[in-house]
């Protein structure tokens, strides 16, 4: 591995590391995984609303990455923590790098991107899925159409997800 890859690696790494000791410090990066789960031109997203503005968003399911752990591995693990779901085959269609503000603070994320699938098809006969994890703030997830989020008035986080779907 090229020197200046593995010396990246290891900064996300510390980076990671400390952002868990130090949640939400100014400077930090997270990192994150998150699921696209699809049904023809729909993906599963949550709503989610910055608590500074009032303005809604939607996100696909997913969330941090601990220290020592696979960006896959962390997929799994937050869907199985937020939906009680498992999933298969996850496969990785980019890393995207965010730069945003919420609830009024700068904040910075490396966010891997997986196309998923559930372990149950049932689940995407559900017209909305309860997300369980304590905390979230995060309301039922639901299959929004890739148009309706493209042309607004949903906007969909993270930024440069858009095209990547389009593109994967």
């Amino acid at each position: 591995m090229d020197v200046t890859i593995r010396w990246v690696f290891s900064r996300l790494a510390y980076l990671t590391t400390t952002s868990s000791l130090r949640a939400n410090m100014p400077g930090d990066i997270r990192v994150l995984a998150i699921g696209v789960f699809r049904v023809g031109d729909r993906i599963l997203v949550a709503r989610g609303v910055d608590p500074a503005t009032g303005e809604p968003f939607y996100r696909p399911l997913g969330g941090g990455v601990e220290f020592g752990e696979r960006a896959e591995t962390a997929l799994r693990r937050e869907i199985a923590e937020e939906l009680g779901g498992t999933i298969e085959e996850p496969r990785l269609l980019g890393v995207l790098e965010n730069v945003f503000e919420y609830a009024g603070r700068a904040g910075h994320e490396i966010i891997f991107v997986f196309d998923a699938r559930f372990s149950d098809p049932s689940w995407y006969a559900r017209p909305e899925l309860p997300v369980t994890e304590a905390g979230t703030g995060w309301e039922p997830a639901r299959w929004i159409s890739i148009a309706a989020l493209s042309s607004g008035p949903e906007r969909l986080v993270p930024e440069g997800l858009l095209p990547l779907l389009r593109a994967g």
